[in-house]
């Protein structure tokens, strides 16, 4: 019999037994996630032993927390690196403690005896051959506490998956072992839930092919692994991931082709689903598990080109201060590894660092986008930090932007209900211009459906979409970039002077009736506006007047045809009979965009001008 078999042998013992050896004072490490050791729990709690006075520390955790149970408060207090549902009301009332923190600093504090840890309650798969227990689904903190721990018990569970990687440590390290065969803790996501479907649909389209993704703790991060099913050669590098990571692996859409480190590896420190996703990640070389001072290192994450870190907020100011462990002074979640990513994605090369959250609260009644944080509420990521924020109304972008671009940003994905308070309260901090106009609210929603892509012959990308208040910075470098002529096509004037007043006016749309979409493209400094059309709808004749502007670098590329073809297609589901549109005799390129359309065209010459009509009726 090999030596680490004798040994397994002698170390089993009773849960009763086991957890004697903890003493009054002692300061207890439990594993958390779905890995807690529930019998070692149960016994602890018992009435039974003579524990008194404990600190327990701990990460996230599910399932119970009866160590919080107000009878027992004279044998415990818990303190939460993270304040999960199950130890969210006794934190709250004062029975327990909160410590906000970096995931990644945490292992730290372990090892540098800032916080000694005593004993620490672990739950591993049974050993392997060379006599060494897998920590299984939860590496994360667990390891370092391990590694610094004075007494180590070890529920050892014959139903904990076996995972690769930095996930090990030997029998001889663990001080007492009791035996379970218990069904380890499941998590699921929430189904038929709308909200969150559409947040991380809106996600997703800012995630391209080739990506390494990292999805944080919260319904909402992990929901948008259920949406990858366009994309291709997606890594991970991330905290946690649930189920829906298992048809993309076997799909091949998560391969890890592309990661510029651990190529072809899932590299994560736990992971929380069901039983399905523990039998596919045992023993499976393709998932690599790794304590939370690698998978969270700031420096570590930077080094993966198109890095994008998706994390959730519980709230966000019109300046982009997030809010992401607290609901005003209730302390809710925690700092976890938001910030770990947030900084890393963002000086990764072409990454991206996104907060997701819902416009308002589960009743439609508070808005989520507020002018100032709920009082009492910690900033745990500054205006600095966000990239991109996202809910269910569309995505603002954030980088490199103004105060007075970020109102507008974050008003446009703020409730329809709740935008014209934000510019309200923004206008009187002098946040954004007196005279701006109101945006869209009520029935008057952003219509997201009407964007898509189109390739030009020169095999350019065009992403089409509605127009935004935000666009006003865009529209304004296109508008200065036309040359006279193709100003005075436009605007039938010489203007040489585009003021904000002007620029709004074509910027803020009332989608209930008009219509303005845009062509971007991708340069250097991000996205570039290349053309832009507008219709404006007399609803007396249900017929709306229109018109384009091409940059000039793009002119007969045929972004002008494209730009009339999707508007008369939106027009034409939204009821309108036809277009009308002036356009100086001149302006050859215009007139053959509207002969082209394939709608019958009647033309009619004034002096300088041509008059056209189409009806849409008539093909």
């Amino acid at each position: 019999m090999p030596a680490w078999k004798e040994l397994y042998m002698q170390k089993q013992t009773t849960a009763k037994e086991a957890i004697s050896k903890i003493n009054a004072g002692n300061r207890i490490f439990i594993g958390g996630g779905c890995a807690q050791p529930q019998i070692l729990i149960s016994e602890m709690v018992s009435s039974e032993n003579n524990i008194a006075d404990a600190e327990i520390y701990q990460f996230y955790t599910l399932g119970d927390a009866p160590y919080m149970a107000e009878n027992l408060s004279s044998k415990f207090r818990t303190n939460s690196f993270f304040v999960s549902p199950n130890t969210r009301s006794g934190i709250n009332n004062g029975s327990g403690d909160y410590i906000p923190i970096h995931l990644s600093e945490i292992p730290h504090l372990f090892k540098s005896g800032r916080l000694p840890i005593d004993v620490a309650l672990i739950q591993t798969s049974p050993p392997d051959r060379n006599g060494n227990l897998s920590l299984g689904i939860s590496v994360d903190i667990v390891k370092s506490a391990v590694e610094n721990s004075l007494l180590i018990i070890a529920e050892i569970n014959e139903m904990m998956p076996r995972t690769m990687g930095d996930s090990f440590i030997s029998l001889e390290r663990v001080d007492a072992i009791v035996l379970s065969n218990k069904e380890i803790l499941e998590y699921r996501l929430p189904e038929d839930d709308p909200v969150i479907d559409a947040i991380a649909k809106n996600v997703v389209s800012l995630i391209e092919d080739g990506s390494t993704l990292q999805a944080g703790i919260g319904d909402i991060p992990q929901s948008v692994f259920r949406f990858l099913g366009e994309k291709h050669d997606i890594g991970i590098h991330t905290e946690t991931f649930n189920d829906s990571i298992i048809p993309l692996v076997e799909s091949g859409i998560i391969n890890g082709s592309r990661k510029t480190l651990n190529r072809g590896k899932i590299t994560t420190s736990f992971c929380m689903g069901t039983r399905k996703l523990y039998d596919f990640i045992h023993e499976n070389p393709m998932f690599e598990f790794r304590p939370s001072e690698y998978v969270n290192a700031s420096h570590i994450i930077r080094q993966h080109m198109k890095m994008v870190a998706v994390n959730e907020a519980y709230e966000i100011d019109m300046t982009g201060q997030v809010c992401s462990d607290s609901e005003g002074y209730n302390f809710t979640a925690g700092v976890g590894g938001q910030v770990d990513f947030a900084l890393g994605a963002s000086r990764s090369v072409n990454g991206k660092s996104i907060i997701a959250l819902r416009s308002t609260d589960r009743d439609g009644k508070v808005s989520r986008i507020v002018p100032k944080l709920t009082d009492g509420a910690g900033v745990v990521l500054s205006r600095a930090d966000v990239h991109y924020v996202v809910t269910e109304y569309g995505v603002a972008d954030l980088f490199g932007k103004n105060i007075r671009e970020r109102v507008l940003a974050l008003a446009e994905i703020a409730h329809p209900d709740f935008r014209n308070d934000i510019l309200k309260e923004a206008k009187s901090r002098n946040y954004i211009f007196s005279y701006q106009k109101e945006l869209s609210s009520g029935g008057s929603r952003y219509p997201s459906e009407y964007e898509t892509r189109r390739i030009l012959a020169d095999g350019t990308e065009l992403f089409i979409r509605p127009i935004k208040a935000s666009d006003e910075k865009g529209l304004r470098d296109m508008f200065y970039d036309l040359s006279e002529e193709s100003i005075a096509f436009r605007f039938f004037q010489s203007t040489k002077v585009f003021p904000h007043k002007f620029i709004q006016d074509f910027a803020t749309i009332d989608f209930s009736k008009d219509m303005a979409i845009a062509a971007l493209v991708q340069d250097l400094g991000g996205e570039q506006i290349a053309g832009v059309a507008h219709y404006y709808l007399n609803p007396a004749t249900m017929r709306a007047d229109v018109s384009f502007v091409v940059r000039d670098d793009w002119q007969s590329k045929g972004i002008g045809t494209i730009l009339l073809s999707i508007l008369s297609d939106i027009a034409r589901k939204r009821g309108v009979n036809g277009f009308e549109a002036k356009v100086k005799a001149e302006n050859s390129l215009m007139l053959t965009v509207f002969s082209n359309s394939g709608y019958k065209i009647s033309t009619k010459r004034e002096e300088d001008f041509y008059f056209i009509t189409c009806n849409f009726k008539e093909q």
